[in-house]
């Protein structure tokens, strides 16, 4: 999941302390979640793909995809 956020935030063409201000966080918040140091909690999560612009259920139904295969 961390990768599909990490990717989503690219293709927004955002970077982590923009993401981190629009969340009202550090940037070391999307630091930490990325590199898998932290997780996020389902409001976070939320949150997060809101700021990316992403669509949460799809980011969730390619983690569903991998993890069955």
């Amino acid at each position: 999941m961390r990768t599909l956020l990490t990717d989503a935030r690219l293709k927004a063409g955002l970077t982590q302390s923009e993401v981190a201000s629009q969340l009202g966080r550090p940037q070391s918040f999307v630091s930490k979640y990325e590199s898998g140091e932290r997780r996020l909690d389902v409001v976070e999560f939320l949150e997060v793909c809101a700021s990316v612009k992403t669509n949460a259920v799809a980011i969730l139904q390619q983690v569903e995809l991998v993890r069955t295969q």
